[in-house]
C-alpha cells in the first residue's frame, strides 16, 4: 500500500514538472520574439526552478524504482526456485505464500486444468486445495482469458478486453471478489492463478495489472520447466533409439554363440547366458539416468565377454587406465560401450588380435575419456565424414556415425560447450575416438 502511494505521488510530482517546463518553453519563446524583458526573467526563473524540483523528484523514484526491482527480482528467483517441479502440491503452496504479501488480496490460489493444488490466505477458502475447479475457473481455463468473479450473483465480468485504465470496480462488499488469471503454456492454459478480496473495491488497475504480471511470471517459469522436460525425454528416446540400432545384431549373435556352446561346453554356454542377462538387465536400468564411469566400464566388459566368446578369446584384447577420482564421475549411460562395439564390428582384421585400449584422465577442469584400437583404420576422407555425421540430424556412414552422434549429443546435452567427441584415425593402422566431458573434472577426488 505504501509503495502505491508513494508511486502516485511520484507520478503527480513528474507531471507537475512536466507542466512547469511547458510554462517555462512558452514564456521563453514569447519572451525572445516580443522583446518582452520580464517574460524573459520570469521564463528563466521558472527554468532555474525546474532544475531544482525536477531533480529533487526525480531522484525519488529512482531510488523507489531501484528498490521496487530488487524485490522484484527477489520473488521471482524464490518463485523459480519453487516451480522447478512443475505444478505440484508443494510448488503451488510455497508460490501462494510468496505471491500472498506482494498484493492487497486475502487469499490466493493456484490451480490445475482439474483441481486446485494450493492456497495462502487469512481464512479457509471456498474451494480448498484437493477439490474440482470451479464453474469460473474452468471458464477461464477454456477462454484462455483473465476474468474477475462475484460470488453475489455468480457473474463473471471479462476484463480481457477492457482498457485498465477505464475499468471500474465492482461494488460487491460483504461478498468474496476475486481476479482469475490463466496460466499458459505453448499457447495453452495448464492452470489458474486466483486472487480472493474482501470487496470490489480492492480489485482496481493496480491488483489486475499484479495479478497479470505474476500470472505471466508463473506461466514463463511453467515453459522453462516444460522445455527441460522434454529434453529429459528426447535424451531417453535417444538412448532407446540407440538401443534399438545396436541390441538386434548383438541380441542374434550373442543367442547364436550360445546355442554353439551348449554343444560344446555348457558350462561356459551357462555362463555366458549368465552375463549376458546381467548385459541386458544393466542396460535397462541405466538407460534413465546417469551412471558412473566404473559402471560404464563394467559393462563394456560385459560386453568384450560376449564378444570375446564369439571371435575368440584371443581376438579382442584390452586394457583400461583411469586416473585416480574418475571411477566415480557421472557419465550418461552408453558412452563408451557404443564406441568399443564400433572398433569390433569395424576395426577388427580378419585376422590376428584387436587391441582395444580405454584412458580417462583428467585434463584441467574437463574430463578426457579415450578408445583406442589398432584396427583397420580409416582414410581422412572417411574420418571427416564420420565426424561430420555424429554432429548432423542424418547419417552417410552407417551404424557407426549413428552410436557416435548419440554419444556426442547426449554429452553436449548434459555438460553444455566444450564437450564433444575427437577422431584421429590412420588407414592400416587403428582409431582413437577422444570424448571431451566438461567441467567433470572439477569434482574429481584424487588418493
Amino acid at each position: 500500500m505504501r509503495g502505491n502511494i508513494i508511486e502516485r505521488l511520484s507520478h503527480w510530482a513528474n507531471f507537475l514538472v512536466v507542466a512547469m517546463l511547458i510554462i517555462t518553453l512558452v514564456l521563453l519563446s514569447w519572451g525572445i520574439t516580443s522583446n518582452n524583458l520580464w517574460a524573459t526573467m520570469l521564463a528563466g526563473s521558472l527554468l532555474a526552478l525546474v532544475i531544482v524540483f525536477g531533480g529533487s523528484v526525480v531522484l525519488v523514484p529512482d531510488d523507489i524504482r531501484s528498490q521496487a526491482m530488487g524485490r522484484t527480482m527477489h520473488v521471482a528467483s524464490s518463485m523459480f526456485e519453487s516451480m522447478r517441479d512443475g505444478l505440484t502440491a508443494k510448488s503451488c503452496n510455497a508460490v501462494c505464500q510468496i505471491i500472498l504479501p506482494e498484493t492487497e488480496a486475502q487469499g490466493i490460489s493456484l490451480t490445475d486444468t482439474a483441481t486446485v493444488l494450493g492456497y495462502a490466505g487469512e481464512v479457509p477458502p471456498e474451494y480448498p486445495p484437493g477439490t474440482p475447479n470451479s464453474g469460473a475457473t474452468l471458464e477461464v481455463l477454456r477462454t484462455g482469458r483473465m476474468e474477475t468473479f462475484t460470488k453475489r450473483n455468480a457473474h463473471q465480468m471479462s476484463v480481457q478486453q477492457i482498457e485498465l485504465d477505464t475499468y471500474t470496480p465492482t461494488v460487491a462488499k460483504g461478498f468474496p471478489v476475486g481476479i482469475i488469471v490463466p496460466l499458459i503454456v505453448a499457447d495453452k492454459a495448464v492452470g489458474t492463478l486466483k486472487l480472493y478480496y474482501r470487496n470490489g473495491q480492492q480489485v482496481d488497475r493496480t491488483q489486475l495489472t499484479i495479478a497479470r504480471g505474476f500470472a505471466n511470471l508463473i506461466s514463463v517459469q511453467l515453459s522453462s520447466y516444460e522445455l527441460d522436460r522434454q529434453a529429459e525425454l528426447t535424451a531417453r528416446a535417444e538412448v532407446k533409439a540407440l538401443q534399438a540400432q545396436i541390441n538386434p545384431h548383438f541380441l542374434f549373435n550373442t543367442l547364436n554363440t550360445i546355442a554353439a556352446f551348449t554343444r560344446t561346453d555348457p558350462t561356459r554356454a551357462r555362463d555366458l547366458l549368465r552375463e549376458f542377462a546381467l548385459f541386458y538387465r544393466r542396460t535397462l536400468e541405466s538407460s534413465e539416468s546417469r551412471i558412473t564411469l566404473a559402471q560404464e566400464l563394467e559393462q563394456t566388459r560385459r560386453y568384450l565377454v560376449i564378444e570375446k566368446a564369439r571371435f575368440g578369446d584371443d581376438r579382442i584384447v584390452e586394457s583400461e587406465y583411469l586416473e585416480a577420482g574418475l571411477e566415480d564421475v557421472m557419465v550418461p549411460s552408453f558412452l563408451v560401450q557404443p564406441i568399443v562395439e564400433n572398433s569390433v564390428r569395424h576395426a577388427m582384421r580378419d585376422e590376428g588380435p584387436l587391441h582395444i585400449d580405454i584412458h580417462a584422465t583428467v585434463d584441467g577442469n574437463d574430463v578426457l575419456i579415450a578408445v583406442a584400437d589398432d584396427g583397420l583404420g580409416m582414410d581422412e576422407e572417411a574420418k571427416e565424414l564420420l565426424l561430420a555425421s555424429a554432429h548432423m540430424n542424418h547419417d552417410k556412414s552407417g551404424g557407426t556415425g549413428i552410436a557416435l552422434r548419440n554419444v556426442a549429443e547426449r554429452i553436449e546435452r548434459f555438460y553444455g560447450g566444450g564437450s564433444g567427441i575427437e577422431i584421429m584415425s590412420k588407414l592400416g593402422e587403428g582409431t582413437v575416438v577422444t570424448l571431451r566431458i566438461a567441467g567433470a573434472g572439477v569434482d574429481v577426488k584424487s588418493d
